[in-house]
C-alpha cells in the first residue's frame, strides 16, 4: 500500500511539473506569436505609408500634400513606437520557419546596431513629415533618407528574398 501511494504521490507531482513545464512553453510560444504579429503589422504599416510616399516620389500617383502630409506622420509617429517587445529571442530565423519571419539572428548579438539603425529611422522620418507636404520636390528630397534608413535595418538584419 505504501508503495502504491509513493508511486501515486510521484506521478502525481511528475503530472504537476510537466504541466507547469508545458503551460510556460505554450505561454512563450504564444508570446513569441504575438510579438511575430506585431511586428510584421507594424512593418506593412510601414511599407503602407511609404508606398503613397514612394509613388508620388516617383511620379506613379499625383502629388497631394494633405495625402503626403499624412502618411509622413503615420511613419514618424510608427518610428517612436517602442518597438522592443516585437524581438524576443527565439524569434529569428534560426528559430522559426522562414515563412513565418526574416529575421536574422544578428538583431540580438551584443554589437547589434540596430538601435543606431533605428534611431536614423525615428530622424528620416521626422524629416520626412517636416519635407512631405511642402511640394513634390521637398518629399522627393526627404524620402532617400527614410529609404537608406529602411535598407540600414534590412541588409544587415534581415533575410534576402533571393
Amino acid at each position: 500500500m505504501k508503495k502504491t501511494f509513493a508511486g501515486l504521490t510521484a506521478l502525481v507531482l511528475a503530472g504537476a511539473v510537466a504541466s507547469t513545464t508545458f503551460a510556460h512553453l505554450a505561454h512563450a510560444d504564444t508570446a513569441v506569436e504575438a510579438a511575430l504579429k506585431a511586428r510584421q503589422s507594424h512593418m506593412q504599416l510601414y511599407a503602407f505609408n511609404i508606398g503613397l510616399l514612394g509613388g508620388m516620389a516617383k511620379g506613379e500617383i499625383d502629388y497631394n500634400a494633405d495625402a503626403a502630409s499624412a502618411a509622413a506622420t503615420n511613419l514618424a509617429a510608427l518610428a517612436k513606437l517602442d518597438q522592443s517587445r516585437y524581438w524576443p529571442e527565439g524569434s529569428s530565423t534560426l528559430d522559426l520557419s522562414p515563412d513565418q519571419t526574416a529575421a536574422l539572428p544578428d538583431i540580438w548579438d551584443d554589437d547589434s546596431e540596430i538601435g543606431a539603425k533605428a534611431m536614423a529611422l525615428v530622424e528620416a522620418t521626422a524629416a520626412m513629415e517636416s519635407a512631405a507636404g511642402n511640394g513634390l520636390d521637398s518629399l522627393r528630397g526627404a524620402i532617400g533618407a527614410v529609404g537608406e534608413s529602411c535598407g540600414g535595418c534590412h541588409k544587415p538584419y534581415r533575410q534576402s528574398d533571393d
